[in-house]
Parts: structure tokens; C-alpha cells; sequence
């Protein structure tokens, strides 16, 4: 088999983790990264010893695949566009802003025979892969993800930036139809909804309570899962997982930890391990679009008690 050509389009601060791990393989060819500030891509470039190009379009003939890590509101047009050249595509989440467009890059992808992975990393983090391995009957799930204001990120609401990670992790987890959503949101550091907090209620009595801020004065990534007869905690950023028996009066608990691990590069490795297999993606363009209704939702719930509220008060 040829060595595979892969590339980054937009080498910002994730598109530059995504060129130093495909850099760091040996059974593939980092061919070129592509940024519309030059300089910057010029830069990273100099670093894993490939060429910089300037537009994504003077990078599509020499690649067999591509990941895709600019703004949200660019991912369909040159995700499109790639995706018609039969290229395969890994697309930072979420995959769209729209649920339209999310279906036509699914279909964009079967026509072409492209294979087209979403960047939901957690499902990479090896203590949310020892968690699937663990549940039987998840009852109740609480999600807090907290990061420092940064103004990476803010051209979407918190949902679509960060509590997106955990909607995906939770809709895989729980194997039924959503019945209800509840939520409330607001904007603090930006003109976007910056903190918001979510209860999602599915058909077979699971409820999911999720926590998003980015303007919070600590850093915490967590879920836990509550089973009849245990509860498993995951800490995303430490990569560790802490199993409670819940027995009686007693309590058993087990920690584990993969302090050696790296979900982007498992993540990476996915995607080049698809392509030369010719399997699907692990996280493949219908999950992508299954968390982007769930996040799509909520927002629109966000902004219907927004409007309540601001009539009440008027």
C-alpha cells in the first residue's frame, strides 16, 4: 500500500497539534499545512519539516486525506469542497452550524467515497473508553466541563464550543430517543452565551444534567454515570476513572489512572487506521450531526426563556 498524504487546513492552535501528531508517524507523509495567515503556516511548517501553502484549495492535489481545524462557520464550504475532491475529512467538531449542511457533507462524503470523522476527542480519552466498557444501565448522568475565558472558541454559544464534547459522550452512552430539554443560558464575557446548564431527559427515564462554562475561575472536566449499583467517574483532563459499588450499607471503590496517553494522537491514528482499512470512523459525520441537533436545541431553548423573561420584565 502507498504511503497515505495527509494535511491540516487552519494550523491555529488545534490545527498545530494536529500537524505535530501526524508529524510524529512514521508510515504516513505530513505533505503540507495550509492557513490563510501565511506567515503563520510557514512557520508551523518549518517546524515538521513540510510546505506551507496559503490557501486549502493549492493543498487539495497533493493529499489523500485532510484534517480540517478552522472557525466553525468555514467548516462546510471547504469541508464541502474537500470532501468533493474524494478526500478524506477530519473536521474539528461541531461538524456544521447547520443541520442542513451537516447532511450534505454526509452525502457529499458517500458519493464520493470519502470517509468523513468528526473531532469529538473524548470518545479517544481511554478512561471514557474503560467507562463504555463498565455500564449496563446508566440512570442518571451529570457533566461539568469549565475552562478560563479565552476568546478561542467564542464565535459559537459554550454549547457548541465546549458542552458539545459531553452530548456526544452522553447521547453514546445512552441508547434511547430524547423526550425533553430544559435549559437556561447566558452571555457574560462575549456577545455568545458563555455559560449554560442543561437537563436532558430521554425516553427510557436516563436524565442528564450538563454544566458548560468558559468563563469560570477554575478548569474542571467531569462526568459521572449513575448505574442501580455503582457510579463511575471520569476527570477527562487527568484521564482517570473512580468506580463506586454502591451495596448495602458498604463501599467499594477503584481508581485507575493513563497518565501516558494521548486521546488526539489515538485520535489522529483512527482516522489514518479508517482510511487504509476502509472502515468507518469511529466517530463518523451521523454522530457529528446527532450532537449538533442535540446543541442546536438547546440553544433554541436558551433563547425561547430568553425572550419569556425579557417580556415578563418589560
Amino acid at each position: 500500500m502507498k504511503r497515505l498524504r495527509l494535511g491540516v487546513v487552519g494550523v491555529g492552535y488545534v490545527g498545530a497539534l494536529h500537524a505535530q501528531k501526524y508529524a510524529s508517524m512514521e508510515d504516513i507523509d505530513l505533505v503540507g499545512l495550509a492557513d490563510r495567515d501565511f506567515e503563520r503556516a510557514k512557520d508551523i511548517a518549518r517546524k515538521y519539516d513540510t510546505k506551507a501553502y496559503n490557501s486549502y484549495t493549492e493543498l487539495l492535489p497533493y493529499v489523500d486525506g485532510l484534517s480540517l481545524a478552522v472557525p466553525t462557520v468555514s467548516h462546510f464550504e471547504i469541508g464541502h469542497d474537500i470532501l468533493a475532491h474524494g478526500i478524506h475529512l477530519l473536521v474539528e467538531k461541531p461538524i456544521t452550524l447547520k443541520l442542513r449542511d451537516a447532511d450534505r457533507l454526509i452525502e457529499m462524503a458517500e458519493k464520493n467515497n470519502a470517509l468523513l470523522q468528526i473531532g469529538h476527542i473524548e470518545r479517544f480519552n481511554p478512561a471514557v473508553v474503560k467507562m463504555e466498557s463498565l455500564l449496563s444501565e446508566p440512570i442518571f448522568i451529570e457533566s461539568h466541563r469549565l475552562s478560563f475565558f479565552t476568546k478561542r472558541g467564542t464565535d459559537v454559544d459554550v454549547i457548541l464550543d465546549l458542552m458539545i464534547h459531553d452530548l456526544d459522550i452522553i447521547l453514546h452512552l445512552v441508547n434511547s430517543e430524547i423526550k425533553e430539554i430544559e435549559a437556561v443560558g447566558m452571555p457574560v464575557m462575549s456577545d455568545k452565551v458563555d455559560i449554560a446548564s442543561v437537563r436532558v431527559i430521554f425516553a427510557n427515564g436516563t436524565i442528564a444534567n450538563l454544566t458548560a462554562s468558559r468563563v469560570s475561575n477554575e478548569s474542571l472536566r467531569m462526568i459521572r454515570v449513575f448505574q442501580p449499583d455503582s457510579c463511575i467517574s471520569v476527570d477527562y483532563g487527568k484521564r482517570k476513572i473512580k468506580v463506586t459499588q454502591l451495596k448495602g450499607d458498604g463501599r467499594n471503590s477503584r481508581e485507575e489512572e493513563f497518565p501516558d496517553s494521548d486521546p488526539l494522537a489515538d485520535q489522529i491514528r483512527s482516522f489514518v487506521g479508517a482510511i487504509k482499512s476502509g472502515s468507518g470512523p469511529k466517530v463518523s459525520g451521523v454522530d457529528g450531526k446527532k450532537a449538533l441537533a442535540v446543541a442546536l436545541c438547546i440553544i433554541d431553548e436558551i433563547k425561547r426563556k430568553s425572550k419569556t423573561l425579557s417580556r415578563i420584565e418589560h
